[in-house]
């Protein structure tokens, strides 16, 4: 791919579009930390100085991507507890079934739970004030969103919604760095079965922590 100079908005906006979408390619592939301006730029198909007039760092491309990820996750969340949570049932009957949703939801979701994971020590770094305030609401909005999810189908959580959402996504970051162990590891974990006792899966971990806080969330009767 590659782009003469932008002159107008419009091309301005290809060109950012262009980034994002190579970026969210490269994820695919590779770790947050594995991702390069070099090779980010020799894959776009722009010189690296050329990136960094739409972008101004590696971080500042990854918190965009991890915003419009975000936001696209949530809709696909939206009609996944439409489906899994049946409005008949109790409280704890329906906290469950939105643990069990959100946890399987999250779990799909490998390259958001490495980004998520790599945000507050990494990619909030490296970024100006302006790009870290338009990061921070538009992540603000995406809490917003996934809160009132959650209380439609368990509106007993009230006001403590996005308090419980920001728990997860921080926890789904947290253990996502665990579930892809490096070669070395696995090949103790197959040399000495006996020390892979605690080898994570990610739903199954993400789905206890999920409704163990949830539930915590209930009001007490």
């Amino acid at each position: 791919m590659t782009f003469q100079r932008a002159r107008s908005e419009e091309q301005r906006a290809v060109r950012r579009q262009a980034i994002l979408d190579t970026t969210s390619a490269m994820l695919d592939e590779m770790s947050v930390a594995e991702v390069t301006l070099n090779e980010l730029s020799r894959r776009v198909g722009l010189a690296k100085t050329a990136v960094l007039r739409y972008f101004e760092s590696r971080e500042a491309v990854l918190l965009d991507l991890l915003d419009d990820r975000t936001t696209t996750w949530l809709a696909e969340l939206e009609q996944e507890l439409a489906r899994g949570v049946d409005p008949s049932r109790s409280a704890l009957e329906r906290a469950q079934q939105v643990a069990d949703v959100l946890s399987r939801s999250l779990a799909a979701q490998t390259v958001l739970c490495d980004l998520f994971g790599a945000q507050g020590g990494v990619l909030e770094h490296n970024v100006s004030v302006e790009v870290v305030r338009r990061h921070k609401r538009a992540s603000l909005a995406n809490l917003a969103v996934m809160a009132d999810l959650i209380r439609r189908h368990l509106p007993e959580v009230g006001e403590r919604a996005e308090l419980f959402c920001l728990q997860a996504l921080l926890v789904a970051g947290a253990l996502s760095a665990y579930t892809a162990p490096p070669p070395s590891l696995l090949a103790v974990y197959e040399s000495e079965p006996a020390l892979a006792v605690y080898q994570i899966d990610l739903q199954s971990a993400l789905r206890l922590a999920i409704i163990t806080s949830l539930v915590g969330f209930l009001p007490r009767s």
